[in-house]
């Protein structure tokens, strides 16, 4: 990754938490092409707004684009403008965008981030869980990279970044881990303070050393050409079957996972009654499947009302984890999903019994509408 400093914390959301308690304050602007859920609560617990500027195409499920993780370069600019370049400590891009399908960036669109970042004397950051399918991506469709190999595509990526946070249990094939990667000698000081305050010494961060060395072989493995391929394939295997039966998906399918549109699966739910988690529920009973809503319960807010405010979009992630999952696995999850697919009508929507204040939909409790 070429980075000067490589702090180990204990998972990807212990980085995240470093990162911004020493680089945010109260009233700054962070932002990304999408924030994961842990990315946004821990900025915001921080007291910064965790911005998200998608480009319009990753807002239309069904649209086919490349590149459709790709960061609204035009918003970039205006926010900074807008909000000063000193009420933005850094910008972040996730790759592959998790929160938005599991869509990819490109090497242009880092490039001109980057480009944007370095005129303000901005910090470039990479959400970096997905580093590997990105590059993978990047070489099956983006010109002039289809003879570079996932390693040089995704050091390139590294190379126009200031640092990087990691959960090492995506692209690192690690059981747990992560790390917080830095370029700045006097930031890496202040994170090193905190990490041994909350983590661990900084030459292991919490974790023990059988997973340091787990992570160390598995971010090598993850690059290797026909894991990539077999995944990504496997992925698409999934995400083309179910919507040749007319089941609606994020379009083209993603690295890691295929998500589902579940307000168009199920347009009787309304948003305010969470159609991705009774969609998830569902899936659950029918087969033991289990999936996570990536919408109004785990991004929607309340008003000063009380009235639920729902996410731009309300989808379903399957995410195939790595080194698992068969053939036939893939065979029957397409078969659960079209069960409940032909009897998609008669599924009612949910409404909240319990939520927490940060992270509501780690915890929450709902039950069906009409109890």
């Amino acid at each position: 990754m070429g980075f000067k400093h490589v702090i180990p914390t204990h998972q990807g959301r212990a980085a995240e938490r470093i990162l911004f308690a020493t680089m945010c304050k109260r009233g700054d602007v962070v932002p990304n092409n999408t924030h994961f859920d842990t990315t946004r609560a821990n900025c915001e617990f921080a007291g910064a707004l965790a911005l998200d500027l998608p480009v319009p195409e990753a807002l239309q499920p069904h649209l086919l684009h490349p590149f459709k993780g790709n960061m609204d370069t035009a918003r970039l600019e205006a926010v900074i403008d807008n909000a000063g370049r000193e009420r933005v400590p850094l910008v972040m891009l996730t790759v592959t965008n998790n929160s938005g399908g599991g869509q990819p960036v490109s090497m242009e669109n880092l490039k001109a981030v980057k480009a944007i970042c370095s005129r303000h004397g901005i910090p470039l950051y990479l959400d970096a869980c997905r580093f590997a399918e990105n590059a993978w991506f990047i070489k099956l469709r983006e010109p002039g990279y289809a003879d570079r190999t996932p390693r040089e595509i995704a050091q390139e990526m590294f190379q126009y970044c200031d640092g990087c946070t990691m959960s090492a249990k995506k692209d690192g094939l690690a059981n747990i881990g992560g790390f917080l990667c830095t370029n700045d000698d006097a930031l890496a000081q202040q994170e090193e303070n905190l990490l041994i305050l909350t983590e661990g010494f900084p030459t292991y961060g919490g974790l023990a050393g059988r997973d340091l060395e787990a992570i160390a072989v598995g971010l090598n493995e993850a690059l290797a050409e026909e894991y990539l391929n077999y995944r990504i394939a496997s992925t698409s295997y999934l995400g083309n079957h179910i919507a040749a039966e007319g089941v609606p998906i994020v379009q083209p399918p993603g690295g890691h996972a295929i998500y589902i549109d579940a307000r168009a699966f199920l347009p009787h739910i309304p948003p305010a009654q969470f159609p991705g988690v009774a969609l998830a529920a569902e899936l659950y009973l029918e087969g033991g499947i289990r999936s996570v809503e990536i919408g109004t319960l785990m991004f929607g807010k309340r008003d000063e009302q009380g009235a639920e405010q729902s996410a731009p979009m309300d989808l379903l992630r399957l995410a195939i984890p790595r080194r698992v999952y068969t053939q036939s696995h893939i065979d029957y999850v397409v078969e659960v999903i079209l069960d409940v697919w032909r009897r998609r009508d008669a599924i009612r929507g949910l409404e909240l019994i319990y939520q927490a204040p940060v992270l509501r939909h780690f915890t929450a409790r709902l039950q069906p509408v009409g109890i």
